[in-house]
């Protein structure tokens, strides 16, 4: 049976800036990209090249059908030392925004996706509460130059991701410094620090960080508002997994779910919405997570082929915060094009069950309109629902983009057909 989803109901895609611009050098990422022993597979290089490309990917966004495009304003361009704003990166946003706004898409701006200024890492990064300000101002100083064409904003993506590693991989709080250690002490070394004041998101303390973290986006928030020229919505988006309890594992999850999310969701009652950020399920058990349960299909990220943990996700956060809420991300990495068209379909059939119960969503972000640099993984895993030659630049449309684009554009599921 065909699913209608509500008038109004936002269809979009999501990029990130270090992820598909190219060339990010004053940010932590592109430090650690280059400095053996941190773990990434490979460089970023030119990415996507969309610091050039946007007028090109804006256009076919639109083209396909979408309404929305989310993507992230690199503080290390705006910002490459510490009090030295850059107008013409400043300016490039407002071009990116004004691109969007001229193909009718909503501009959904998010202000720190995983990256931060080399200097804000070398000076004690997200473990340090100056950080917090620090964020705060920049944010305000953004949104002073764009904010009468964005539309929709988020402070922090995932600030929850280290604690969400530390437990996955039973690192006891601490994040991925406990696998990367020698790579960190030489990328210390070469910004002239102590190797305690390299702090980089993903690299850092993961409780410390979360702490500084939720100050830093509720003093972002009021900042943002602050300095907006006219009003919109205004949130965070977290990392969130579909916790499950197996073989008297109820407790460790409760006590998780707390640790990864609680600080978070609960600032989020005072936040406009909250974007739900889900790609699988977690198993635990008394002593811990359990991992992939056999005969379910292992993704190259790691993890399970789950895609109805979306729907279990978007009805604890709206449970737990009363706030709308956006689907600010959720896809699949993939070379099986049919396999992702399965999972979208699942996910939204979720989305739709939660719209029929009375939960407030209002939007579904596909993670992500471009093959691109997957952090760690470097440019192994195909999230996009276009295709991008590594060589060329040259986009193109997979399958997957063209059945989302038509759901975008008609606001009907229509079921999967007969096998």
């Amino acid at each position: 049976m065909s699913i209608r989803f509500p008038e109004g109901f936002v269809w979009g895609t999501a990029t990130a800036a270090h992820q598909v611009e190219g060339n990010n050098v004053a940010s932590d990422f592109w430090l650690l990209e280059h400095t053996p022993g941190t773990g990434f597979k490979e460089p970023s290089g030119d990415a996507c090249d969309q610091w050039h490309r946007y007028p090109e990917d804006v256009a076919l966004l639109a083209a396909l059908g979408f309404g929305a495009y989310r993507f992230s304003i690199e503080w290390a361009r705006i910002e490459p030392e510490e009090g030295a704003v850059s107008l013409a990166a400043l300016e490039h946003y407002r071009r990116v925004l004004a691109a969007c706004r001229e193909h009718e898409l909503l501009p959904v701006v998010t202000y720190q996706h995983f990256t931060a200024p080399r200097w804000v890492a070398c000076d004690g990064g997200w473990t340090d509460p100056r950080t917090a300000d620090r964020f705060a101002r920049f944010c305000e100083r953004a949104t002073r130059h764009l904010g009468d064409l964005i539309g929709l904003a988020c402070t922090l993506n995932e600030p929850n991701t280290p604690m969400l590693i530390s437990h996955s991989l039973r690192l006891g709080g601490r994040g991925l410094e406990a696998l990367h250690e020698r790579g960190l002490q030489e990328a210390a070394r070469r910004c002239g620090v102590a190797r305690d004041r390299l702090q980089p998101f993903l690299f850092a303390d993961a409780a410390r960080t979360r702490d500084v973290m939720v100050v830093a986006h509720e003093r972002a928030r009021e900042a943002i508002k602050g300095a907006a020229r006219h009003t919109f919505p205004v949130g965070v988006t977290l990392a969130m997994q579909d916790d499950q309890a197996v073989a008297g594992g109820e407790a460790m999850r409760d006590r998780v779910r707390q640790e990864l999310y609680g600080a978070f969701l609960e600032s989020a009652k005072r936040d406009d919405f909250v974007g739900v950020q889900t790609y699988t399920r977690m198993r635990w058990g008394p002593a811990g997570p359990l991992g992939p349960e056999p005969g379910v299909p292992v993704l190259v990220m790691g993890y399970e082929f789950w895609p109805e943990a979306l729907e279990a996700t978007v009805r604890y956060a709206a449970g737990e915060t009363g706030v709308p809420i956006h689907v600010t991300e959720n896809g699949i990495g993939t070379a099986d094009d049919a396999q992702r068209i399965d999972y979208v379909r699942r996910a939204l059939v979720g989305v739709a069950r939660c719209l029929a119960d009375g939960i407030d969503v209002r939007s579904y972000f596909y993670w992500s309109l471009l093959d691109n640099f997957e952090w760690l993984f470097g440019y192994g895993p195909r999230f996009g629902l276009v295709e991008v030659d590594r060589a060329t630049q040259l986009r193109t449309v997979k399958p997957s983009g063209r059945w989302l684009g038509q759901v975008a554009r008609s606001g009907v599921l229509e079921p999967a057909p007969p096998a």
